[in-house]
């Protein structure tokens, strides 16, 4: 499936990338963090399209370090 001459595979990962890169137009920490997850799970989803393991996985560990500083008690 194409939009605007541009495959469904591609505009995941230009979103997964603007997510990203938006996140740390952040100054709240917290937001950043939430943000960059956003463009995380993409960047997940953009892997699975194309059978990368090294995307899936450094963004899944990305994620995990995300959820730890997010969730962790005292924050």
């Amino acid at each position: 499936m194409e939009i605007l001459g541009v495959s469904l595979v591609e505009w995941v990962g230009y979103a997964a990338s603007l997510g990203v890169l938006v996140s740390f137009l952040m100054k709240d920490i917290k937001v950043l963090r939430i943000v960059n997850s956003v463009g995380c799970t993409l960047f997940v989803a953009y892997g699975l399209m194309l059978g990368s393991i090294p995307i899936i996985v450094t963004n899944v560990a990305i994620l995990f370090v995300n959820a730890y500083y997010l969730f962790k008690k005292g924050s």
